[in-house]
């Protein structure tokens, strides 16, 4: 396996489907004498409610529902 010049690296669809590691799971790498030790984050189903509550605490500052139904009916 070759890593590229960005140092990335192509899991294998085997490991990929052993362990259950989706586009966007995260992953965990360890450091053991000279092996590296690959795992899929404990955390990892957790970060669509870590994004959800990101953005749920961004309070919005645009425009109301009314004014943007009116922009849309060109009322604006």
């Amino acid at each position: 396996m070759r890593v590229t010049s960005k140092g990335q690296v192509t899991i294998p669809i085997e490991i990929r489907q052993q362990l259950d590691i989706q586009p966007e799971s995260e992953v965990e790498f360890e450091v053991v004498g000279n092996v590296v030790h690959l795992r899929k984050s404990k955390s990892s189903g957790d970060r669509g409610k870590r994004v959800l509550a990101r953005l749920l605490a961004t309070p919005y500052v645009g425009p109301s529902t009314d004014q943007l139904m009116a922009l849309t009916r060109g009322d604006g």
